[in-house]
């Protein structure tokens, strides 16, 4: 059975940084495309990072700001936050694609984790 499971969200300052980390289990995903997502509330879940073999996809909002990273090895991947801003708070998503591509819903999807950016 597949499990993402994320860590490392949690209460900043605007201007602070986080680093999410997402732990996966029951596959191994170093060849396939992983990403964040993440809801604020009453709003819908939108699409935030991804990254493939070698590539990175990111939402014009946090290019700059957000990177995402993988570790093989660990079967892990991570988003590393600065500068955040009160409008990044949310609840974030690790997700994980069958296949290399992160086109598409994503096939398996993390619990969820709260990123709050005070002002």
């Amino acid at each position: 059975q597949v499990q993402l499971i994320e860590s490392g969200g949690g209460l900043v300052q605007a201007g602070g940084s986080l680093r999410l980390s997402c732990a996966a289990s029951g596959r191994t995903f170093s060849r396939n495309a992983m990403g964040w997502f993440r809801q604020a509330p009453g709003q819908e879940r939108q699409f935030v990072a991804a990254i493939t073999w070698s590539v990175t996809y990111y939402v014009d909002s946090v290019k700059g700001r957000f990177t995402i990273s993988r570790d093989n090895a660990k079967n892990t991947v991570y988003l590393q936050m600065n500068s955040l801003k009160p409008e990044d708070t949310a609840l974030y998503y690790c997700a994980a694609y069958m296949g290399s591509s992160w086109n598409g819903p994503p096939d398996y999807w993390g619990q969820g984790i709260q990123v709050t950016v005070s002002s």
